[in-house]
């Protein structure tokens, strides 16, 4: 059975060719443009990988980190490890998500090779 990933980033270029990457490797990919989507999600289906842009509207990656993992919780149910994914060098936003202990993290933009290693390392 592929393992399943939640894929959520406001950018559409970035969303079109993380599936498409990520189908061709045979994960089970869903892909949502925002947090509150991506909580909506984790409420129906469980995933074995989240990769979420820390910069977005309304909820940034970090907050949706924390809900998913508040719900999750909340319900016992198992965490999902989570990729961090930015285009920015925020230090603020690197130290909250290393505070998080979040799996791993990549910037923007990566190559495709570096990308699917840490996506294997972590599912």
């Amino acid at each position: 059975m592929a393992k399943k990933i939640l894929v959520i980033d406001d950018e559409e270029l970035i969303t079109k060719s993380l599936l498409k990457l990520l189908s061709q490797e045979g994960y089970d990919t869903t892909v949502v443009r925002s947090g509150k989507e991506a909580l909506n999600k984790v409420k129906e289906t469980g995933f074995d990988l989240i990769i979420c842009d820390v910069r977005m509207p309304e909820l940034d990656g970090i907050e949706t980190v924390k809900e998913i993992r508040t719900y999750l919780k909340k319900l016992n149910k198992k965490l999902i490890p989570e990729v961090l994914i930015t285009g920015y060098a925020d230090k603020d936003k690197y130290e909250q998500a290393m505070d998080l202990k979040v799996a791993d993290h990549i910037y923007k933009p990566f190559d495709r090779e570096d990308f699917l290693k840490v996506i294997k390392r972590n599912i």
